[in-house]
């Protein structure tokens, strides 16, 4: 029955399961207008200490119904929280003043932290209805392949060529970068071909045949080419090694790491509405990635529901796979029960709905699992799993982080 359903919702376009009985629907990405952010200017920051302990949870928020009673937040307020933050590979750090124009600043439901009660352990509410993807067919191809592993034990998702999309708090705690993001890599999913080795020593074989059986003989060209590949080898690094047919982890370091001040506030508590990052590889992949998003409301959901894929820390690197209904919105997060476990955190969140004026459906990232929360609501403690929703305003700054301008981050 788990296998049925999970056809039905996943993989046939436009229909979703509502009220138990499939039911088409007609949902479409629609244009938006998309705030402009421009970098007004760039300074030097002192090296960060990388000391902080790693957190899988990030500090409980401010209840629901309190967020509407927040006031709106000022320009000058809204441009300090975009401006953002660079950490390079060698331990430099700048900090980017940016400018914001075009937008309308409406109420706003900014999240504030309190202190929070003891939390449960596990993330996983009920029946357990995650999937585990074990197939190589389906690892090995979208949307799955889009997931990646993070060396500090987070997840995420590949947005671009070079770029990967996840959690602030996987590499930056709100007052100082992780441990383990001192040397960040990433992890891609491979499958080791049967034979593979074989293959490779054959083909090797053949073309010193080719060459009169001189295998003695190497230009300084081969030389720097072998050369370049060991280099290339020891710097992806040979990740966990699969069982022939089985996944593995192909890891390359990160290059350069985006955080948003509202998020690393100098002398205040991380606000959860900023707890997203963008990664810069050093080398580009050549998968397919899944592009940006943003975020409808929730009657603008097929059947209300959301996707997203991680590595969850109880299932030994398995890809898992769920989908769940929200529970509740602000205008900044997502209130879920999807069931997950830490380590799926920083995960890309997405919907796949029609294109305008196009027979074709399409998935595009809404939000970033941000991980497990106490939330007061009517003065009662509520837990979810919560999302950050990518709206407008975000959709410009993570394009602008991915082009380093806005003239390719128009949208629809």
């Amino acid at each position: 029955m788990e296998n049925i359903l999970f056809w039905l919702v996943f993989f046939t376009p436009g229909w979703t399961l509502i009220g138990g009985s499939e039911m088409e629907q007609e949902f479409t990405w629609h244009s938006r207008k998309i705030p402009q952010i421009v970098s007004e200017s760039t300074v030097h920051l002192t090296s960060p200490r990388f000391e902080a302990d790693g957190k899988i949870m990030v500090s409980t928020v401010c209840g629901i119904e309190c967020q509407k009673e927040l006031p709106a937040p000022s320009l000058s307020e809204l441009e300090e929280s975009l401006s953002y933050e660079t950490v390079f590979e060698n331990g430099t750090r700048t900090l980017t003043r940016v400018k914001v124009q075009g937008v309308l600043l409406e109420p706003s439901e900014n999240v504030t932290m309190q202190g929070a009660p003891v939390r449960r352990k596990r993330q996983v509410y009920g029946t357990d209805s995650r999937f585990s993807i074990l197939d190589k067919r389906f690892l090995t191809n979208f949307p799955f392949s889009t997931a990646v592993k993070l060396s500090t034990g987070c997840s995420g998702i590949l947005v671009s060529p070079k770029h990967v999309l996840t959690a602030a708090h996987c590499i930056h705690d709100g007052k100082d970068y992780i441990k383990g993001s001192r040397k960040l890599r990433v992890g891609l999913l491979k499958i080791r071909n049967k034979g593979g080795n074989k293959k490779l020593r054959n083909s090797k074989r053949s073309r010193r045949e080719a060459n009169n059986g001189d295998q003695r003989e190497s230009t300084n060209e081969d030389l720097q080419k072998r050369a370049k590949g060991r280099r290339r080898r020891k710097e992806l690094g040979r990740g966990q090694r699969g069982a022939d047919g089985k996944p593995s982890f192909q890891w390359t370091r990160v290059k350069n790491t985006h955080i948003p001040k509202g998020w690393a506030k100098e002398g205040g508590d991380p606000n959860v509405d900023f707890d997203y990052a963008l990664l810069e590889l050093k080398r580009a992949h050549k998968k397919k990635y899944m592009e940006l998003g943003i975020s409808p409301t929730i009657r603008k959901l097929p059947g209300g529901m959301i996707h997203f894929s991680g590595f969850d820390n109880d299932r030994a690197d398995q890809l898992v796979y769920r989908f769940c209904s929200v529970a509740d919105e602000s205008n900044d997060l997502i209130y879920q029960y999807c069931d997950a476990e830490s380590g799926s955190t920083g995960s890309g969140v997405y919907l796949r709905l029609k294109e305008p004026d196009k027979k074709n459906w399409k998935r595009k990232i809404i939000a970033v699992y941000s991980g497990h929360q106490w939330v007061d609501v009517h003065g009662v403690q509520k837990d979810y799993n919560v999302a950050v929703r990518i709206t407008p305003i975000k959709y410009a700054q993570i394009c602008l982080w991915i082009h380093g301008n806005d003239a390719n981050c128009a949208y629809g």
